[in-house]
């Protein structure tokens, strides 16, 4: 068994599990403080992420992927703090947050329509004053002041990301179409997306404040639609929509 406690959204987690590499995915997070909760996995929970995995496939028509048990331990813990996190106001939303100026701006979209691919083009654009907060499964806290969006370990196959925070100014859905447009939503527009992408606990209690939240991240952030072409323009087109 190996053991280690991270500070992740402002929550120090003690993480007890079965292989080490768990503890090294998380390091740049580690932490000495006391633990707010805790987690431990076991096997059954890493034959679970191997069970998803074949259902995941079998949706979408493709070859189930050949994941190791300790990379399946890695999104079984995950999973287990992205359960409990509804407790402290907080939902994993699955997302591509870059921040500009000391504020963040949420990329989310259906599977392979291009969200990393646009906030590539926002790094081009902006250069040094873009930052990426989380590529893949960034952690959003709801609170009486706006959102505030987190760095996680877990920031997508190409590990963009960092240990940070940044209020979050707007939530983008991403469509591509030929030409650069934006245009402001209401929540009725928006709601499906964001069941969609946030993370949906299994526990019923969970569940039901993880739909409070949506309702309340909805009227806490600015809500738009980007219809968008890979060209460096659709950067520029993005920011001017939602800076204000």
């Amino acid at each position: 068994m190996f053991t280690g406690k991270y500070k992740i959204a402002d929550k120090v987690i003690e993480v007890t599990s079965l292989h080490e590499k768990v503890h090294n995915y998380c390091k740049d997070y580690a932490s000495d403080e006391v633990a707010d909760f805790w987690v431990s996995t076991t096997q059954e929970d890493i034959d679970f992420e191997a069970q998803r995995e074949i259902i995941c496939a079998e949706r979408e028509g493709r070859e189930p992927l050949k994941s190791s048990d300790d990379y399946r331990e890695e999104l079984a813990v995950y999973r287990k703090i992205a359960e409990k996190m509804p407790d402290y106001n907080t939902v994993l939303f699955h997302g591509s947050v870059i921040a500009v100026d000391g504020q963040g701006f949420l990329f989310t979209a259906k599977s392979g329509t291009g969200k990393s691919t646009h906030t590539r083009l926002w790094r081009e654009y902006f250069g040094d004053k873009a930052i990426m907060v989380n590529d893949d499964k960034p952690l959003l806290k709801i609170t009486d002041n706006g959102v505030i969006a987190y760095g996680t370990p877990y920031n997508g196959k190409h590990q963009l990301g960092c240990n940070m925070s940044v209020p979050l100014k707007a939530l983008c859905i991403i469509t591509r179409g030929e030409k650069n447009s934006i245009v402001r939503i209401e929540k009725s527009d928006a709601y499906a997306m964001l069941l969609q992408q946030v993370y949906r606990p299994i526990k019923t209690l969970q569940m039901a404040k993880t739909l409070r939240l949506i309702d309340e991240l909805a009227v806490n952030v600015e809500l738009y639609r980007l219809t968008c072409n890979m060209d460096i323009e659709a950067a520029e087109v993005a920011f001017n929509g939602m800076k204000g």
